[in-house]
């Protein structure tokens, strides 16, 4: 069966298989991809069981499909763009609020810290 995906691609398949490393997805009857661990969530996955299962069915990005081996790299964040934008926004925000609100970073805080030390 002809592989009918293009680059950037955006299809629903379903979770056939999990490893440390990723997740498999099935995009159509013959053809599966890989979810790699970096492209399941917009936020940190230590382990891909607490995001998936199998049998899940999830949006996936066509992001490569090297046709010499037949291999379809997927991503599950880069098929949700608002997620990762409203997470920059936010992310954003809280910066400016610490910012407000006098937030020291860690190397200010160690200098006071190293001043208050040489005091006593």
């Amino acid at each position: 069966m002809q592989l009918k995906l293009g680059l950037g691609d955006i299809v629903e398949g379903k979770v056939t298989g999990i490893k440390p490393f990723g997740a498999f997805v099935a995009v159509d009857e013959e053809h599966q991809g890989l979810v790699h661990i970096s492209e399941i969530a917009h936020q940190y996955v230590k382990d891909i069981n607490n995001f998936l299962k199998v049998g899940d069915t999830v949006k996936v990005k066509v992001l490569k499909i090297d046709e010499a081996s037949g291999k379809i790299s997927l991503s599950i964040r880069a098929a949700e763009p608002e997620q990762e934008k409203e997470s920059h926004t936010n992310q954003s925000a809280a910066v400016k609020d610490n910012e407000k609100r006098g937030f020291n970073t860690l190397e200010e805080k160690l200098k006071d810290w190293l001043k208050e030390s040489r005091k006593s």
